[in-house]
C-alpha cells in the first residue's frame, strides 16, 4: 500500500483520501466548519477562516500525523498519548468557551450580600454584552493570572490585542450584577493582590520607595493588563452620561431617587432582649465574621443608649449588617430592642479623605456621596471642561484608561500628550458600581468609575455555594441556592 501511495501523484493521493473518508467524519466535520465560520463571522475578523484548512486536514486529508501515536507498537505510548490527546482537545473547548461564552466564578466577599453569598459559585454569562476578545490570547485557560503552587504568571504579555467586543444581547443596564475587572489593579503587589488594600492604597499607607523595595513584605510590583486584572462582582448603579449622587443611603440617577435592592443590607448596632445564638443567626442568613458583641463599660454604654432609648442596661450589644428584612422579622419576635445605624455615629467628613475622588469627597460619606450636583459618570463622546476639579474626578480615566499616560495638570493648566488642553472627550463608556452590602463594599465610591473595557459579563445563576461557617455535611452545601437565579432583584 505504502509503495502504491509513493507512486501516485499529490492529485491522485488527494482524490485517494478523500474517497476513503467516512459519512460520519463527513457529517463531524461539516459541524465543526459551521460553528467555527459561526464563530470567524461573529469574530468580525476574517484571518482566523485560514485555520479552516486545518481542519479540513484534521477531519479529512490526515496530512499533517496528528494520529502518529495510534499507529504506535507501544502500548505505552498509545495509553499517553490517548490522555494527552484528550487533555489538549478538553482545553481548546475550555478556552474557548471561558473566553467567548462564559465561566464560573466564585464569590470571595461579602460585598454582595445578602443577594449573593460568601462562599456562592457563580455562572457567568459574557455573551450578554458581548464577550472580549482575548487581550493577552497566550494564557492557560483554568486559572486567571497565576498558576497555582509556583505562582508565576499564567499568560504571555505578548502577543497581546487591542480592546474589542464581539457584538452581544444587550448593553449593561441599571441594577444588573455585573462582573469586571478591578480597574484600580493594573499595578499590584503580589502579596497583596487578593487583599482590599490594592496598591494606591499601600502607596498613600507605605509610600512608593517601601513598597518597591521591600520584597519580604509586599512581593513583586507587577503590572497586569485589563484582562488579567483581579475579577470583581458588584451592581450597576450608574450608566454612561448620567450623574449620580447618594443622599441618606438613596442613591439619585439624574436627581431621580433609586429603590433600593431587597437585599441590601447596613451595617447597624443593636440591643437585643436576648443573645444572638450561632444558629438564630444562620436563619437569619448572617455570617459568624460579621457578628461582633459589643462589651461596653458604663459611659460607652450610656452615650450608645443616647441612640437607642428603647434599649436596656441589661441588653445584649452587638454590630451586625442587617436587611430591612431581618429587621422586620427581629422585631416582630420581640428580640430586637432598638438599633442606630453605625454610620450615624461616625463623625461627618471622617470617611472622605478615603473616598473617591481625592480631594473632592473630604466631606462626604458613605451614605452622603457625590455633593449637591452628583458625579458625571463619562459616556463615549461626552466632552468635559478640564480644570482643577474636573482633573481630580477624571484624570485616572483619561491617563490609565484611555492611555494619555503623559497627562498631567501643572498650575491649574491641563497637558494631555504634551500639549495644554482645556476639554477632553471621552473613547469609552463607564459605569458606577456598588455592593448590596452597602457599608461593607469596596466599590465605585473608593477607586472611582469602571470603564467598558474590563467589563466581563453577568451572573445568570448560582452553580453551588459553600457555608464557610458549616460542616460539609451538615448544612456547608446550600442546597436551596443551586441554580438560584444570581439577581433575584433585577
Amino acid at each position: 500500500m505504502t509503495e502504491i501511495k509513493d507512486k501516485l501523484t499529490f492529485a491522485e493521493d488527494f482524490k485517494h483520501r478523500i474517497e476513503a473518508v467516512k459519512v460520519t467524519r463527513w457529517i463531524r466535520f461539516g459541524i465543526v466548519s459551521a460553528l467555527f465560520i459561526a464563530w470567524v463571522i461573529w469574530l468580525g475578523s476574517w484571518w482566523p477562516a485560514i485555520f479552516l484548512f486545518l481542519l479540513f486536514d484534521i477531519y479529512i486529508t490526515g496530512y499533517i500525523p496528528f494520529t502518529w501515536w495510534k499507529n504506535s507498537k507501544n502500548k505505552t505510548v498509545r495509553s499517553v498519548m490517548s490522555w494527552v490527546d484528550a487533555i489538549v482537545y478538553a482545553l481548546i473547548l475550555v478556552y474557548f468557551v471561558f473566553n467567548f461564552v462564559g465561566q464560573n466564578y466564585q464569590i470571595p466577599s461579602s460585598s454582595l450580600e445578602k443577594t449573593l453569598l460568601t462562599g456562592d459559585y457563580l455562572w457567568v454569562n459574557k455573551m450578554a454584552y458581548g464577550p472580549r476578545v482575548p487581550m493577552t490570547p497566550v494564557h492557560f485557560p483554568l486559572v486567571h493570572n497565576r498558576l497555582p503552587i509556583i505562582g508565576t504568571k499564567s499568560y504571555l504579555d505578548s502577543p497581546s490585542n487591542s480592546y474589542k467586543r464581539l457584538k452581544g444581547f444587550r448593553n449593561v443596564e441599571t441594577g444588573d450584577i455585573v462582573v469586571f475587572n478591578f480597574p484600580a489593579g493594573d499595578t499590584v503587589a503580589t502579596r497583596f493582590e487578593d487583599s482590599p488594600e490594592y496598591y494606591d492604597i499601600l502607596v498613600d499607607r507605605y509610600g512608593r520607595e517601601r513598597l518597591h523595595n521591600d520584597k519580604a513584605t509586599f512581593g513583586d510590583i507587577v503590572y497586569r493588563p485589563v484582562d488579567r486584572r483581579q475579577n470583581f462582582v458588584k451592581r450597576a448603579v450608574g450608566l454612561p452620561g448620567e450623574r449620580l449622587k447618594i443622599v441618606n443611603d438613596t442613591i439619585y440617577i439624574n436627581n431621580v431617587a433609586q429603590k433600593l435592592p431587597e437585599n441590601a443590607q447596613f451595617n447597624y448596632i443593636a440591643a437585643f432582649g436576648s443573645p444572638l445564638t450561632p444558629e438564630r443567626a444562620h436563619e437569619l442568613g448572617i455570617s459568624a465574621d460579621d457578628i461582633e458583641t459589643l462589651s461596653l463599660d458604663p459611659v460607652d454604654k450610656a452615650n450608645l443608649m443616647t441612640w437607642m432609648p428603647d434599649a436596656r442596661q441589661n441588653s445584649y450589644f452587638y454590630a451586625l449588617p442587617l436587611t430591612s428584612k431581618m429587621i422586620e422579622t427581629l422585631s416582630a419576635d420581640g428580640q430586637l430592642l432598638d438599633m442606630v445605624k453605625t454610620s450615624n455615629l461616625i463623625p461627618a467628613g471622617s470617611q472622605g479623605a478615603y473616598l473617591f475622588p481625592k480631594g473632592i469627597a473630604s466631606q462626604w460619606s458613605l451614605s452622603n456621596y457625590g455633593g449637591n450636583e452628583g458625579l458625571l459618570i463619562p459616556a463615549k463622546g461626552t466632552t468635559v471642561e478640564l480644570n482643577d476639579s474636573t482633573w481630580a474626578v477624571y484624570n485616572r480615566a483619561i491617563r490609565n484608561y484611555e492611555g494619555h499616560h503623559d497627562a498631567y495638570i501643572k498650575d491649574g493648566v491641563v497637558y494631555i500628550d504634551g500639549k495644554a488642553a482645556d476639554k477632553y472627550t471621552f473613547a469609552m463608556d463607564y459605569y458606577f458600581m456598588m455592593g448590596d452590602n452597602r457599608d461593607n463594599s469596596q466599590d465605585s465610591r473608593f477607586w472611582g468609575f469602571v470603564p467598558e473595557d474590563h467589563i466581563v459579563g453577568t451572573p445568570v445563576f448560582v452553580l453551588i455555594s459553600f457555608d464557610k461557617d458549616r460542616g460539609l455535611f451538615s448544612g456547608g452545601i446550600r442546597l436551596n441556592r443551586i441554580f438560584k437565579d444570581a439577581n433575584p432583584d433585577k
